[in-house]
């Protein structure tokens, strides 16, 4: 008599259990296929409704993360890849996608950190290289990306992000012919990339051919709508002349992207060629604030500075350019010298 409860409670438990599990597989079901169709709010809730189920369901924490990811949302995409870790610390995937979002965060020591533990838990991972140039880009140790991207390719030499990413360390390294090869390749591998483009546009701009960088980067934006590209044509239109054009292109990135610092640094140079030295001065302290690495940055300041007779300040900051590799104009180093 005492045996009928305890094989019920059993038989109930098991059922239970297969409903939780069912409705978990749903729950991921449903969110996956919400976020291949771009419903955000759908995959939200979906993915939300099956860790509230599941504290520790993996998949979803996951995934959850990836949407906020996509939505430029690091912090919550962050949480949510951390919770996936720390519910199992074999995940790679969460791993992995966790060092992207410590990349976007700008920290890119931690982002390195779990490239190295993804590279010991599976060596032959090739987005853990391509992760690991990225970061290693960011960092300017441009020989490390270099070899980094590499070992990507040589493990799917058919990714034609990866040959974008390795002219970009090129064209950072001012190799522009291994540049312009690796982008060809990646042309063959998907003529639909924007970032090839973009990257064939600063190639151009380099050779001062601002018409065609303009051409190129025009190109790129009809593939995709993107902040740094707009803000890329805002700089040539810059470059040759067009105040009015620049200024627009780089006011909408900085709309779009209030995180650019190189939309700043343009906007610094706008002013700079409109003799409004102490606008200028704010607008590259900004970018300098937020990437101390921006191409040419202590130059512009430096000139800012200059300008405005802070002589320390502009002496300091053209000795920076100098050690960067930026060229000083005599007239500006000849006053650092009294």
């Amino acid at each position: 008599m005492t045996r009928l409860p305890f094989l019920a409670c059993l038989l109930l438990a098991l059922i239970s259990c297969e409903s939780k599990e069912k409705r978990l597989a749903q729950f991921l079901l449903k969110g996956n296929l919400a976020l291949r169709e771009a419903n955000t709010e759908q995959a939200l809730y979906y993915y939300t409704q099956a860790t509230e189920l599941d504290p520790c369901y993996v998949d979803a924490w996951n995934n959850l993360g990836t949407v906020h990811y996509r939505a430029g949302r690091f912090s919550e995409a962050l949480f949510s890849y951390e919770k996936a870790v720390a519910c199992d610390s074999s995940f790679l995937p969460a791993v992995i996608n966790r060092a992207n979002t410590y990349y976007e965060l700008n920290e890119l020591y931690l982002a390195l950190a779990d490239v190295q533990r993804t590279k010991r838990a599976k060596p032959d991972t090739a987005i853990a290289f391509f992760t690991e140039g990225l970061v290693k880009t960011k960092m300017r140790d441009f020989a490390g990306a270099m070899a980094a991207f590499d070992r990507a390719l040589a493990l799917d030499s058919l990714n034609a992000e990866v040959w974008v990413n390795r002219a970009t360390v090129a064209y950072y390294q001012k190799d522009f012919a291994r540049a312009r090869a690796d982008l060809r390749k990646a042309e063959q591998l998907n003529p639909n990339e924007a970032n090839i483009y973009n990257a064939r546009a600063l190639i151009e701009a380099e050779a001062e051919n601002y018409a065609e960088a303009i051409r190129l980067v025009e190109k790129a934006l009809r593939l995709k709508p993107d902040a740094y590209f707009v803000n890329n044509r805002g700089f040539f239109h810059l470059q040759l002349g067009d105040l009015d054009k620049a200024e627009r292109d780089i006011n909408e990135s900085i709309m779009a992207d209030p995180a650019n610092g190189w939309a700043y640094r343009n906007k610094g140079i706008f002013y700079l060629t409109k003799k409004q030295y102490a606008d200028a001065e704010r607008l590259l302290r900004q970018a300098y604030d937020r990437d101390t690495f921006i191409d040419k940055i202590d130059y512009y300041l430096g000139v800012a500075y200059f300008h405005q007779d802070k002589r320390a300040e502009a002496c300091a900051s053209f000795s920076r350019a100098l050690q960067s590799g930026t060229p000083v104009e005599n007239v500006y180093l000849e006053s650092c010298k009294r």
